[in-house]
């Protein structure tokens, strides 16, 4: 017998808005075990420390702050109680890479999405688990590969805005390919009035057109989501145009003007990005925008300890 349906109510109008518009859709991945709690704690206890990322974030209405920290020796279960009990979010990175039965999960997703979507076929997609705090709250900001956001536990209010200047501009896209820091992207209020607004609760799934910017608001209550990124060949050129003109711009001081995915000023850039992604300069820039400055406090779920950090 056949595996039943991740997606549990699509129909025509989604096919029809796909990619354009975002879209929310139902799906069933909340009754799987291996996202329950129990599970997901076991999951922190084996977590490499390469492929996580935790973030302690202001509060909303309050001065913006974007720290990045670490577990330290607490187990997975005292995590998700900090979590709780605070102001942050862990990012398990790779999942599917970590453990085979995420796997499989994102494999039957994809395969389920190539028969409803004609011609929807990444070459690659991977996919992360992010457990954040009531009240936290994702800034601004934007995605290079194409994006898919899944309810699991808790509820949050994701907004979508215009994936057009001036709500996102090329230098905004050659930062992130640059830098590997998606929230620095400027922000004012009346974005909002442009924007969509939407409640995801669990066995609900979230898609929106590529490079769109959105911010995250958690409701009263801890949130577990799994977030998908896919590339395509386009989305993957792009992300090394991105890159190519961002170094450009930051190392040479030279400001490109052609976003070309084919012809000689791609493949130029290509052999740059690929030349250039790897070197000391690039690993600098992107370490000092992303130090490790707190760990979890043991003794005080929800609190943390601050990390001497190198001058």
């Amino acid at each position: 017998m056949s595996s039943p349906a991740i997606f549990t109510d699509w129909n025509d109008t989604h096919l029809a808005l796909w990619s354009h518009q975002p879209l929310r859709l139902q799906h069933r991945l909340h009754e799987m075990p291996i996202f329950s709690k129990d599970a997901l704690a076991d999951l922190i206890d084996r977590y490499p420390r390469e492929q996580y990322g935790l973030v302690h974030m202001g509060a909303a209405g309050q001065r913006r702050f974007w720290r990045e920290g670490e577990i330290g020796n607490m187990p997975g279960a005292g995590v998700i109680d900090a979590i709780e009990k605070g102001r942050m979010w862990l990012n398990l990175r790779n999942v599917d890479t970590v453990d085979t039965r995420y796997r499989a999960v994102l494999d039957a997703m994809f395969a389920e999405l190539a028969e409803r979507v004609p011609g929807f076929e990444p070459a690659e997609y991977t996919s992360g688990i992010l457990i954040s705090s009531p009240s936290a709250q994702v800034y601004y900001h934007c995605d290079l590969p194409g994006q898919h956001l899944w309810q699991i536990i808790g509820r949050k209010r994701v907004y979508v805005y215009p994936s057009s200047a001036p709500f996102v501009t090329p230098h905004n896209l050659e930062d992130i390919a640059l830098f590997d820091v998606e929230v620095d992207m400027p922000y004012a209020p009346w974005y909002d009035e442009h924007a969509q607004a939407l409640d995801l609760a669990p066995g609900q799934m979230l898609s929106w057109p590529l490079n769109a910017p959105h911010r995250v608001e958690n409701l009263d209550c801890l949130n577990v989501s799994m977030t998908v990124s896919f590339n395509d060949e386009s989305i993957r050129r792009l992300g090394k145009v991105n890159l190519a003109n961002g170094i450009l711009r930051h190392r040479f001081g030279y400001q490109p003007k052609s976003r070309a995915i084919t012809g000689p000023s791609y493949w130029s850039k290509l052999l740059l990005q690929k030349a250039m992604r790897n070197t000391s300069w690039v690993k600098r820039e992107r370490s000092i925008r992303r130090m490790v400055d707190f760990r979890l406090d043991a003794e005080a779920p929800g609190e943390i300890v601050e990390l001497k950090v190198a001058a």
